[in-house]
């Protein structure tokens, strides 16, 4: 047995072993769990310093799980743009390949609760159907494999999986989205990597939201993914109680960037059943943007998204940083809230490329469009 799969079977995994654990109200867990499953290996177990904490709060089962019921069963649409099981194609030019039901901890505010931990929908053959779509439509040239986690496969069914859609000719883009770098680091082992590395370019977006899950095990194992030639994003989710203070947040992504790991999303939490508990407002999103940019490395500033609810997509929000844009300027306020001004650019510059004469003609001297460049001053400081 490799570590990882034994740091599976040691950590908590229902109602009893939490009890056990942290004489937790077994049979409320039990009901919560009738629909969810209960999964903490051993080593996120260890990460948790205390009830309630923001480790805590994130895999162990909350009464408030049991409210706002009416919520949906699948608050993004993917089964509605659904041609074929477990593939969803939302986007012209890309698809989400699920491949499997299993995850490292099953996170409490998951928006798949609907499926994951659910192993009955999930088999060889809804994978071939999902390949044979990919295969037939040739606009599609990014997929992102995901499920439950599609590194909790075994070493082989991760490699056909690669293997059948890196022959497909159109495919470009191998996207894998997976929790393990943060919460089951110990399954990136020289042999998965060695797989991967096979099949570039194969991108991995992984799922941190604490800087307390940034340890020396996750900066093993991710710096094996990165050795071996795998750009590494995180996709936070804001939520209530975990990271939902502009100082956490910021430590979070500069920590990230230590552990060759790019800050690429926070996400607003999703509207899924019995997780209004964690959602914030969203202004709290734009207050950790704001606290973010300039305040340090672009690097460790990622978009802030909302997934539209019934398969809008992902729609990017910022601060009100440009004031007001006219024919003469554009008012921009920077992170520090002083405002300048960016001059508009100038005729015959403003005029569309496309409409240009040809090469060689336009601005050459003695030539008909010659006319003289005028810089403007400086954007001014305002304030």
């Amino acid at each position: 047995m490799e570590e990882w799969q034994r740091l599976l079977k040691d950590g908590v995994n229902n109602a009893q072993q939490l009890f056990d654990r942290f004489g937790v109200d077994k049979a409320l867990a039990e009901q919560i769990s009738e629909d969810f499953r209960i999964r903490i290996n051993a080593y996120y177990l260890s990460l948790i310093e205390a009830p309630g904490d923001p480790i805590w709060r994130q895999v162990v089962p909350d009464a408030a799980e049991l409210e706002d019921v009416d919520c949906p069963d699948d608050p993004l649409n993917e089964e509605g743009d659904s041609p074929v099981p477990n593939l969803t194609h939302r986007y012209p030019d890309r698809v989400l390949f699920l491949v499997n039901h299993q995850c490292p901890i099953y996170c409490r505010f998951c928006t798949r609760k609907r499926k994951v931990s659910e192993p009955g929908w999930w088999n060889k053959e809804t994978l071939k159907l999902g390949i044979d779509y990919i295969r037939q439509h040739t606009e599609v040239r990014d997929i992102i494999i995901s499920g439950g986690d599609p590194m909790m496969l075994p070493d082989h069914m991760i490699e056909w999986i690669l293997s059948e859609l890196r022959a497909i000719p159109h495919v470009e883009i191998l996207r894998i989205g997976s929790r393990v770098p943060c919460a089951l680091p110990q399954r990136i082992t020289p042999e998965l990597c060695n797989i991967i590395k096979k099949y570039h370019p194969v991108y991995v977006n992984t799922h941190f939201n604490h800087p307390r899950e940034v340890t020396e095990v996750a900066k093993k194992h991710c710096g094996m993914l990165a050795d071996a030639g795998v750009p590494i994003g995180c996709q936070t989710v804001l939520l209530k109680g975990v990271n939902d203070d502009p100082a956490v947040m910021k430590e979070l992504m500069q920590k990230l960037l230590t552990i060759r790991v790019r800050p690429y999303y926070i996400y607003q939490a999703d509207l899924t059943k019995g997780t209004n508990y964690f959602r914030t407002r969203v202004e709290k999103g734009l207050e950790i943007i704001k606290a973010l940019r300039g305040h340090t490395s672009g690097l460790a500033v990622p978009h802030f998204v909302v997934d539209a609810p019934g398969g809008g997509g992902k729609i990017p929000l910022l601060p009100e940083y440009v004031v007001d844009i006219n024919d003469k300027e554009v008012v921009m306020r920077n992170y520090q809230g002083k405002t300048f001004r960016y001059p508009q650019v100038p005729e015959p510059y403003a005029t569309d490329t496309t409409d240009s004469p040809v090469a060689g003609t336009n601005g050459v001297a003695g030539g008909p469009y010659e006319h003289t460049l005028r810089i403007p001053e400086p954007a001014a400081l305002l304030e």
